[in-house]
C-alpha cells in the first residue's frame, strides 16, 4: 500500500470548508467524545484523496487530541492510557509491516459496526463492553490496526467507553490520550509507505489551529452538560457513526 499520491492544489475557499469542519469536529469530539472525526474527514474527502487524507487528518488529530489531553490532565488514568499505548504502537506496526498487504477495508469495517450495534442495541441484561487497565493493552492494538487500515480511532474507543464508571471528564480525556497515541503512529507508519508530512506542513499547521480553537470552544461546553446529556449525545454520535459503517459496507460489498 503506497499513500505517494499528489494532492490537488487547493482553492482559498476549499481551506476554509476544512478550517470550518475541523472547528466545528473539535467542538462535537469535545462534548461528545466521538463523531467529529467523521464530520472532519468527510469535509476534507471532498478535496484530497483517501490515502494522504488517512495521514493529513491523523497528523491534526494529533494536535486536537493532545491539546484536549492538556485540558483535561487531571482526569487521565495513567495505567489505562500506557497500556494501550504499548497495544497500539504494536498494532500500528504490524498493520503497516504486514496487515495492510492483504486486508482490504471491509472486514475491519464489518467488525466495527457488529461491535457498535452490540454497544447501542444490547438488552439491558447483558453487560457494557468494561475493560480492565491491562485488557487495554488489547483495545490498544485493535485500534492501532483500525487506524491504519481506515483512519478510524474514536468510534472503536467510543465501544469500549460507552460505560457507567466512569465521568464524561475521564472519558474524554483518557479518550483522547489514546487517540492522540494512535494517530501519532501514523507519522512513521505513513512515512515508510511513502507520505511526505513536511511538504503539506502549512496545510497541517492551518487546520490543526483551527482544531486546537475548536476544542478548546468543545471543553467548555463539556463542563456545562450533565451527565445524561452527554451520554445521550454519546449514543447519538455512535448511531451517526453506525450508518456511515453501514453505507461504507454497502459501497464495498
Amino acid at each position: 500500500m503506497s499513500v505517494a499520491v499528489e494532492i490537488p492544489e487547493l482553492s482559498s475557499l476549499a481551506i476554509c470548508v476544512m478550517c470550518i469542519a475541523v472547528l466545528l469536529s473539535a467542538i462535537i469530539t469535545s462534548t461528545t467524545g466521538m463523531a467529529g472525526g467523521l464530520l472532519m474527514f468527510a469535509a476534507m474527502s471532498i478535496y484530497i484523496p483517501l490515502r494522504p487524507l488517512v495521514a493529513i487528518h491523523g497528523c491534526v488529530q494529533v494536535f486536537n487530541n493532545g491539546a484536549r489531553s492538556w485540558y483535561l490532565r487531571t482526569f487521565i488514568k495513567r495505567r489505562e492510557c500506557a497500556c494501550f499505548s504499548i497495544g497500539v504502537i504494536a498494532g500500528a506496526a504490524v498493520t503497516t509491516l504486514v496487515i495492510s498487504r492483504y486486508i482490504n477495508e471491509f472486514w475491519p469495517i464489518l467488525v466495527l459496526t457488529l461491535l457498535i450495534i452490540y454497544t447501542l442495541f444490547k438488552p439491558k441484561h447483558l453487560p457494557q463492553i468494561k475493560v480492565s487497565p491491562n485488557g487495554f493493552i488489547w483495545v490498544g492494538f485493535v485500534t492501532g490496526v483500525f487506524g491504519i487500515l481506515v483512519g478510524v480511532v474514536d468510534t472503536i474507543l467510543g465501544v469500549f467507553f460507552m460505560r457507567d464508571d466512569m465521568s464524561k471528564e475521564e472519558i474524554i480525556a483518557n479518550k483522547s490520550v489514546m487517540q492522540t497515541v494512535t494517530h501519532f503512529t501514523k507519522f512513521p507508519a505513513f512515512t515508510y509507505l511513502g507520505f511526505s508530512f513536511f511538504d503539506h506542513w502549512q496545510l497541517i499547521a492551518i487546520l490543526s489551529i483551527a482544531g486546537v480553537i475548536g476544542t478548546k470552544l468543545g471543553i467548555w461546553l463539556l463542563h456545562k452538560l450533565n451527565n445524561a446529556c452527554f451520554f445521550l449525545l454519546m449514543r447519538l454520535a455512535l448511531g451517526i457513526a453506525l450508518i456511515r459503517m453501514c453505507m461504507q459496507l454497502i459501497q464495498l460489498s
